[in-house]
């Protein structure tokens, strides 16, 4: 593209992002101005600004559309922007490149960078090669305190961090211990790197190891990286804990989405062009539609008892509600529980034994909360339930109990269901829930009106 398809503009954007006045901006600043803009023009003012500060943006996950607005710029310095972006960085871009665009770009990189990011990007995705980098701070077992020192100062712009140094045995580059910084800046200048490593075992990480295996590894241990071996403990990179949060708050993007009963976006809402959110949420509403449908020839079923007793009518959405809202519930809890490795696949029948009695009890809650409104409402005179009443406030009480019991095991075994046919759990989303325990829940409401009510209304 030529960039001075916009040269105005981008010139005074240029000069906005760099002025003076507005010295203390920030980049999150920065990305998010150029977010703001349609991809050309962002890429326009992108090749304009210094490549330091272009570096910065283009190695910020919050910029949208980063490798579409790189596609716009002349290929040579895209490279040159490239060769100075982290590697892990540059391989989430490439993934986001058609194959042509990546490969005319991979013949432009240097070698060093070139085999770096086909080595990241070899790795599946959600695992901890996928999300790792490759420029960290080690050093040979055999040098000194004051040697690494030296080293730091001089390779710390080029690290993604500089916090963690790995010690490596000087044959084989196997990892042999981690030293702090501030361990290292204590220690004495002509003694071993090595007197100054932390005692005790080296947590570490499996490229083929799940992201949020990894997550939990840094929690648990209050780390600001975690280091990636491979075979003969040789050091592969670097899980940093910002690249965890990326990939968190992109998971729970994606997971809260699905909740809602649709696909997940993928790109920020804003980013998403109309016919692209109608694909998005079109199949899932469609799919629901057609679940509620069941619902209707439920009613359709028990056709000839809501003739002669209309006053069940009255209480359908009540009863729908609070089953899907049990169901939601509890889907919701065990979806999180399973993400954050509180519960196994092996621990449904706990959860069916603990959902069970908490299914009954929230039930008769409700059941008792249903059957003292219909006796206010019939004494105070604001609806008349016909002489039957009681027997009334009997099966919505009834109802409910076996209503939100069945909603509260739907909710909790369908993220099991799911986890075992290897899909997504979050796919159980509450809507989906929700259509399940409508179609149920009336078959049960009307089951037990006609065990309570025959021979009196029925």
């Amino acid at each position: 593209m030529n960039i001075n398809r916009f040269p105005l503009r981008a010139g005074h954007a240029a000069r906005f992002f760099t002025s003076d006045s507005l010295g203390a901006i920030t980049t999150a600043e920065r990305v998010e101005r150029l977010n703001a803009l349609e991809i050309p023009e962002a890429a326009a003012i992108l090749a304009t600004l210094p490549q330091q500060k272009a570096v910065c943006i283009l190695g910020r996950p919050e910029l949208h559309n980063a490798a579409a607005m790189l596609t716009e710029m002349p290929s040579e310095q895209v490279a040159r922007l490239l060769n100075a972006t982290a590697n892990d960085r540059v391989a989430d871009l490439f993934q986001e490149m058609s194959e042509g665009a990546r490969a005319h770009l991979f013949s432009k990189l240097d070698g060093a960078t070139c085999l770096a990011v086909q080595h990241l990007m070899g790795y599946p995705p959600r695992t901890a090669g996928s999300i790792m980098t490759t420029e960290f701070v080690s050093v040979p077992a055999t040098w000194t305190v004051e040697q690494t020192l030296e080293h730091v100062r001089k390779v710390e712009r080029s690290r993604e961090t500089i916090y963690a140094i790995y010690i490596l045995d000087p044959a084989t580059h196997a990892l042999t211990s981690v030293v702090t910084l501030r361990r290292l800046i204590t220690g004495e200048p002509h003694e071993k790197v090595s007197s100054v490593a932390q005692n005790g075992g080296i947590v570490r990480a499996d490229p083929l190891m799940s992201q949020e295996d990894v997550a939990r590894l840094i929690r648990k241990h209050d780390l600001l990286a975690l280091p990636v071996v491979g075979e003969n403990e040789h050091m592969l990179g670097i899980v940093t804990v910002d690249d965890v949060i990326d990939t968190m708050i992109a998971d729970q993007t994606e997971d809260a989405q699905k909740f809602g009963g649709m696909e997940a976006l993928g790109k920020p809402y804003m980013a998403i062009g109309f016919a692209g959110m109608l694909r998005k949420r079109a199949g899932w509403l469609c799919a629901l539609f057609l679940g509620e449908m069941l619902t209707a020839s439920a009613m359709q079923h028990f056709e000839g008892e809501i003739e002669k007793a209309i006053v069940l009518t009255l209480f359908v959405p009540l009863i729908m509600s609070s089953g899907g809202n049990s169901g939601s519930q509890a889907t919701s809890l065990i979806i999180r529980a399973l993400a954050l490795g509180e519960l196994k696949l092996s621990d449904w029948w706990r959860v069916l034994l603990r959902e069970l009695p908490t299914g009954i009890v929230l039930g008769a809650i409700l059941g008792a909360v249903g059957f003292a409104r219909i006796i206010l409402w019939q004494n105070i005179g604001l609806y008349d339930y016909g002489e039957h009443w009681i027997l009334v406030g009997w099966t919505i009480f009834a109802a409910l109990i076996g209503i939100v019991t069945f909603g509260s095991l739907a909710g909790s075994m369908l993220p099991f269901l799911l986890q075992r046919l290897r899909l997504d759990p979050a796919s159980a989303s509450a809507p989906f829930v929700a259509t399940l325990v409508d179609v149920t829940g009336l078959v049960i409401y009307f089951s037990v009106a006609l065990l309570i009510l025959s021979g009196t209304l029925l």
